[in-house]
């Protein structure tokens, strides 16, 4: 197969975009090669382990530990990236409640290593962080309200965001905040809530949603979309990037349930506390989502535009 070599050009802002991708094996970090191949940005994949995404040429994957100095030095003094999007990450949450200094090494100390690199090279570095970072208290959350996490997972990420936050000498990065991301990619090694409630309904099994916590779930293409934009307009700070609809967890399954004629009769209503899991939850979050919409051109499919692509 042929290496996409080419490099991209902004044409408003003369900008050269030679894109390292970190997590290149989970769905977003697959939605964002798509977006390279189809955009002809030059890009490198990497993720820890070998290149699970066949829609990713083998001459553009690398692999890279996320954790180790020498990997990450060796990767960016080979490719010599402008720009970097991190989305490596552990990303389950009671996992990460039940395992805090794993977190803090994937999720925090990781960060710092990148963003060290990413200094040293003078390239932009984009982190992905969640919705989690706040308290739940409040809903439809602005860029610049204050954080409150509470757990392990959303402690890791709020660590992360303040290595960048707290550098006064390199501005030269962007923070993405997103809500449940959904969609279909290769060989995933986990599953989203969307995928996971076709696949349970459809072979008529029962489960269990809880109906007092409510989100804006994110679909991955439109995700991309911001996360590249972001870098082709030389954007930096906080960007909220979700769907465009706040709703209860059981509300969104049964939309899909109702979409894909499948029956609710398995749908068990049930609460946070009674479900009783090892981290807490923010009850509800939600983003106003007004600065992606006028910097970035953002404009996010609703869960029925959505479900027909899946």
């Amino acid at each position: 197969m042929v290496s996409l070599s080419f490099i991209f050009i902004n044409r408003k802002t003369k900008l050269i975009v030679n894109l390292l991708i970190t997590g290149s094996n989970g769905l977003l970090g697959q939605k964002l090669v798509e977006r390279c191949v189809k955009h002809q940005i030059s890009f490198l994949a990497t993720s820890k382990g070998v290149n699970r995404n066949p829609d990713c040429y083998d001459t553009n994957y690398r692999e890279m530990d996320i954790s180790s100095v020498h990997d990450i030095e060796k990767v960016f003094k080979d490719f010599q990236p402008t720009h970097v999007i991190h989305t490596a990450a552990i990303t389950n949450v009671d996992y990460c409640e039940l395992h805090p200094d794993e977190c803090k090494v994937t999720n925090t100390d990781a960060v710092k290593l990148l963003f060290d690199a990413s200094k040293k090279y003078n390239s932009h570095f984009q982190l992905l962080s969640t919705d989690f970072v706040f308290d739940g208290e409040k809903g439809n959350y602005k860029e610049e309200d204050p954080v409150n996490p509470l757990s392990h997972y959303a402690q890791s990420k709020v660590d992360a965001e303040n290595i960048l936050r707290s550098e006064h000498n390199y501005s030269n990065w962007s923070i993405v905040r997103t809500i449940i991301v959904y969609g279909t990619g290769n060989n995933l090694s986990r599953s989203n809530l969307i995928s996971w409630t076709i696949s349970t309904l459809k072979n008529n099994e029962q489960i269990k949603v809880i109906d007092d916590q409510f989100r804006a779930p994110t679909w991955a293409p439109d995700l991309a979309y911001a996360c590249i934009e972001i870098c082709l307009r030389n954007k930096n700070g906080i960007y909220h990037i979700s769907g465009p609809n706040t709703f209860s967890i059981i509300e969104i399954v049964q939309k899909v349930a109702d979409f894909y004629g499948l029956s609710k009769e398995n749908i068990q209503k049930i609460s946070s506390q009674e479900l009783n899991q090892p981290a807490k939850r923010p009850p509800k979050t939600g983003f106003d989502l007004t600065k992606a919409i006028k910097g970035l051109g953002y404009n996010p499919k609703t869960i029925e535009e959505t479900l027909d692509l899946i």
